[in-house]
């Protein structure tokens, strides 16, 4: 398993990202992508059905795919997978596609990230029904106080959405977020990682160095306690 240093930046959710020394990435490749995860590549990979890309017509082409690079060691989540109420198929589809993938997340001991737009209640209430063994972790958080401090109580992490990081009033959101369930990541956003950790870190009144020190040992815990 491709693990990051202790000195690393970790971004936990990109797409489409190349090696970058002093930076460990983990590169989401949703199902319907004609890519396929690299041991070679110098970055981790998850793999899940996003919903917006997901119809009847695909479900079980999409599904079989994540089923085939779940237990490939360059692989160390699933999703991201969730619920969308603005864009995708029915949520009759978007739960029996979110429900598959938390099984095979528990089949192969990996978290999940999770893609979740104004479909919470959905959210927490599939967390409670599929007693996930698991961890979930937020992808894109951008919610209110409330809500992360909801999420963080059934044992959830949120990574930060890089936009609300750095072009929103989002302090006193992340003061809330307690450190030991923060991630950080870049998604589709075209700027660094270092970027969100020296916003972060001001706002949060440690140094960068330490954040970085925070996020690892986060991703320790999430990571590798799951290997198998």
């Amino acid at each position: 398993m491709i693990i990051p240093g202790p000195d690393d930046y970790i971004d936990i959710h990109n797409h489409g990202v190349t090696f970058t020394p002093g930076i460990f990435a983990v590169d989401n490749i949703m199902a319907h992508e004609d890519r396929v995860p690299d041991l070679n590549s110098g970055v981790a990979y998850s793999s899940g059905i996003h919903p917006w890309f997901l119809t009847e017509a695909n479900y079980s082409k999409l599904l079989e795919k994540v089923e085939l690079n779940a237990g490939l060691q360059s692989v160390i989540a699933l999703g991201e997978a969730g619920f969308d109420k603005l864009r995708g198929p029915s949520v009759i589809l978007q739960k029996k596609a979110f429900e598959a993938q938390v099984s095979i997340a528990n089949k192969v001991g990996k978290p999940l990230f999770i893609h979740c737009v104004k479909a919470w209640e959905q959210l927490l209430s599939e967390h409670k029904r599929s007693k996930s063994e698991t961890t979930w972790i937020i992808h894109g958080f951008q919610g209110r106080k409330e809500l992360g401090e909801q999420l963080i109580s059934k044992g959830m992490y949120l990574s930060l959405w890089a936009d609300f990081v750095l072009n929103r009033d989002s302090s006193e959101v992340i003061k809330s977020i307690p450190v030991d369930r923060l991630f950080l990541e870049t998604d589709a956003f075209p700027i660094n990682i270092r970027e969100i950790y020296e916003k972060v870190s001001t706002i949060l009144q440690v140094s960068a160095t330490s954040l970085k020190q925070i996020i690892y040992s986060n991703y320790l815990r999430v990571f590798t306690s799951s290997e198998k």
